[in-house]
This record gives structure tokens, sequence and C-alpha cells, in this order.
């Protein structure tokens, strides 16, 4: 069984600035029947992978819960990757299921990670997620051929991985391929912008502020509208006639 340790691949990331945050990430895996909705929502927070700890979450462990499960599902998703076959397997597990599949990616969705939130029919940045992708790794002991034929593996792996984010992205292949190569952090917008992500939370909440500002414009015409009708039908008084000094001096005699 291939173990997964936290702090192992986190060392393997370029960009360490991150690593303290990613490291406070505790395993949580649950799932919910929301009646008012008829979907199952699972969390999935923590390493991807098997763990003698069972500190993480592996493919197995999204199997066995969708096998019980029909109909649309929501993820809230908050992981700093781990293991990528596992990655892969509960990526293609979920584009199996019988039903809309949306995640919402709550904190981070890094390394195989990345991969799991591909899958969603519908995909949502919350406000201050991040998304990343990079190259495949892994720890190699032994001669040079050992390691050569381990970097065989490594590139046929991320080029499936590469598969499986250009199901998403808007660019060129070549483009993703050096933005795994670089290791590419996402924002929420960037994610979006790139094709990854369908939405983000403060996209939404900007979309709402819009919605409100037109409903209220709407509503002050709809009342201007009214008292320029109310104005119209009130009855006007008679305008006085100003009698001159001719007319007054006939009146009196």
């Amino acid at each position: 069984m291939r173990q997964i340790l936290k702090e192992d691949f986190l060392k393997t990331f370029k960009n360490q600035s991150y690593n303290e945050q990613l490291k406070k990430v505790n395993r949580k895996f649950e799932t919910f029947h929301n009646e008012a909705t008829d979907t199952t929502e699972i969390t999935i927070y923590g390493v991807i992978g098997d763990s003698w700890w069972e500190d993480s979450v592996s493919a197995s462990d999204i199997d066995n819960a969708l096998n019980s499960i029909d109909g649309d599902i929501t993820i809230n998703l908050n992981s700093p990757g781990g293991d990528a076959f596992d990655g892969i397997a509960i990526y293609n597990r979920l584009k199996k299921h019988n039903g809309k599949v949306t995640i919402n990616v709550d904190g981070w969705a890094c390394s195989a990670a990345s991969v799991i939130a591909m899958a969603a029919d519908e995909l949502i940045m919350g406000m201050g997620s991040m998304l990343m992708i990079h190259e495949a790794s892994s720890i190699v002991w032994g001669t040079k051929t050992e390691m050569r034929k381990e970097a065989d593996v490594l590139e046929n792996l991320e080029d499936g991985i590469i598969d499986i984010y250009m199901t998403k992205a808007n660019v060129s292949r070549e483009e993703i391929r050096n933005m795994v190569d670089a290791e590419t952090w996402f924002s929420a917008q960037k994610a979006v912008e790139i094709g990854f992500a369908s939405s983000s939370s403060s996209s939404t909440v900007e979309e709402n502020k819009d919605d409100e500002i037109t409903q209220l414009k709407a509503k002050m015409q709809e009342m201007q509208n009214k008292i320029e009708q109310f104005e119209n039908k009130e009855p006007k008084k008679p305008t006085p006639v100003k009698q001159n000094s001719a007319c007054m001096a006939f009146l009196n005699i």
C-alpha cells in the first residue's frame, strides 16, 4: 500500500510560502444528505491517499461513499494534495457518478486535489481559495537505471494529468505543461479565467450586488412613473383672472 505523508510531499513544493497553513489542514471526511435540496454533501478535507494513521482521504473512501449515493452531490474540498494516483482514481470515480457533481473549493485544491477538482460539472472557488498545479514527484532510492525508469513513469503520469486539466482549460496544452513545470498557483478569479473553475464566490457576490442595484433602480423608476401618473390625473385648479383697472372702474359705477 502506497503511504503518503503530508510533510514529505509539502517539501516538494517549489513555493514554500503556504506550507505552514497547508500543514494545518486536518482530515475530515463525512457525508450528509440535504433533504431541502435533495443532494448529498461530501466533505473532503486533508491529505489525499492512504495512511497508516488514518489521517487522509483515499480513493477507497470515496468509492465506498459513492456506492450508497444516488443523484446529485456537492463536495466541499480543502486539501494540500497527496498521492497523484489516488487523486486520478477519485477523479475517474466522480466522473462515473450518476448525477451532477458540484465541487466547492473551500480553501485549497493543490496537487492531487486539483485533479479531483477537475471532475466537477460545476467548480466553485470560494473567496480567497487557491488551486495549484505542479510536476509529479516521487522518492527514489537505487541505481541510475531505476531512477531513469522512475523519471519515465513520472513523465507518463504528468501527460495523463495534463489530459485531465485540458478537459477544462481554455489555453493550449503547451501553456498548461509550462504552468505544471513552473508550479502555478491560481487565485479564485484566475482559476475562472483559465477555465478550471465555473465561478467564484466573489463573482457571485458581485453579481448579486449588481442584481440588487438593477432591481432598486427598477423600483425607483416605477415609483417615479406612478408619481407622474398621479400628478397628471389630479384636476388642475382654475387660474384666477387678474382684473384690470378698467374693469374695476366699471364695477364701481
